[in-house]
């Protein structure tokens, strides 16, 4: 694969990266499901280092519930959005800022 080539093209470099950005992987989609399934789980609570009854607590959905950190939100997010069209996809403008466009328009309503 032309995507694992590396700088040297030397076969164990290649294998290396592979098995490290494999790892790579594992270790995100397991940290995904302790923080989107398992939320309150024995292992959620010793990955975290925190009691399960600790976990079970609800969470703030806004922690500084104000309009001036809302926009401030959506304009960080259309500033990403506007580099992502820029250096990859123009499409990406729109499918990743739109709604976030949306929203800053409405707030000043």
């Amino acid at each position: 694969m032309s995507f694992f080539r590396t700088k040297g093209n030397g076969e164990v470099t290649a294998v290396i990266l592979k098995i490290l950005a494999t790892l790579v992987a594992v270790e995100f989609f397991y940290i995904m499901y302790l923080e989107t399934f398992a939320t309150t789980s024995q292992a959620t609570a010793r990955v975290f280092k925190m009691s399960q009854e600790e976990l079970a607590n609800p969470i703030a959905v806004f922690v500084f519930p104000s309009m001036i950190w809302l926009r401030l939100l959506m304009l960080y997010i259309l500033l990403v959005a506007t580099y992502g069209g820029v250096t990859s996809q123009p499409s990406i403008i729109f499918k990743q800022g739109g709604l976030a466009f949306l929203v800053l328009i409405v707030s000043f309503l």
